[in-house]
């Protein structure tokens, strides 16, 4: 029986094959390639969508600041969600998690936009941490009420932003975006708005507070 022996002949990355086959130096992964960038941060490419360039960086500028600000209430979200405390942990702790995960899918969205648009979207960490406006919270652990208050703040600054980025869309002729900004971000963050907020509101859970003595003797 005839005995195949391995060969030492190097592929084209420099590693070693199995036989010096050209296929088997093809099917080879290329390691160490130098990075470079095809297309550098702020940058617009031409995509053929009926857009001016100006109309497009326009949108995308504002999206990228958009999309920062989201990346950032996201993870606020995860960390109330594996941080938060008290009699309420339960119903908060699924709540965050579930508005996280609507946050996940707003970026990937937005982020998405902004490619289609031709420019670059924001990603890294470091990056996000830059740009946001969103303010840093504590590495610690903060009350519930505190961390309501936060993410409330970061809604309202988004529903902000995202509605005056939608009326610039709409007047550049950019109606693709305008409809993701209102359609997705502002009713988004709306009703996520709205389920946060009553978790703050100053009602009695058990027993409602006595009447004064003035209503009382009214609603006789």
């Amino acid at each position: 029986m005839a005995r195949h022996r391995l060969g030492k002949s190097k592929g084209s990355n420099g590693n070693h094959g199995r036989d010096g086959s050209a296929g088997a130096r093809e099917a080879e992964p290329i390691l160490k390639q130098r990075p470079r960038e095809i297309q550098k941060s702020g940058e617009m490419i031409h995509m053929p969508i009926g857009l001016d360039e100006k109309a497009r960086a326009a949108s995308a500028e504002n999206l990228n600041q958009i999309l920062a600000d989201t990346i950032t209430l996201r993870d606020l979200y995860k960390k109330h969600h594996w941080q938060v405390a008290g009699h309420t942990f339960y119903q908060l702790h699924l709540l965050f998690d579930k508005h996280a995960e609507e946050q996940s899918e707003l970026v990937d969205q937005i982020a998405e936009r902004i490619m289609l648009l031709g420019g670059i979207s924001i990603a890294m960490a470091h990056d996000v941490a830059e740009a946001t406006r969103i303010p840093r919270p504590p590495t610690g652990r903060e009350e519930v009420p505190v961390q309501i208050t936060r993410l409330l703040a970061a809604h309202e600054l988004i529903l902000k932003a995202a509605r005056e980025a939608a009326e610039e869309a709409s007047e550049n002729g950019d109606e693709g975006t305008n409809d993701l900004l209102i359609s997705d971000v502002v009713r988004t963050n709306e009703l996520q708005v709205w389920f946060v907020a009553e978790h703050v509101v100053d009602t009695p859970m058990v027993k409602s507070k006595p009447q004064p003595a003035e209503e009382a003797a009214e609603a006789d």
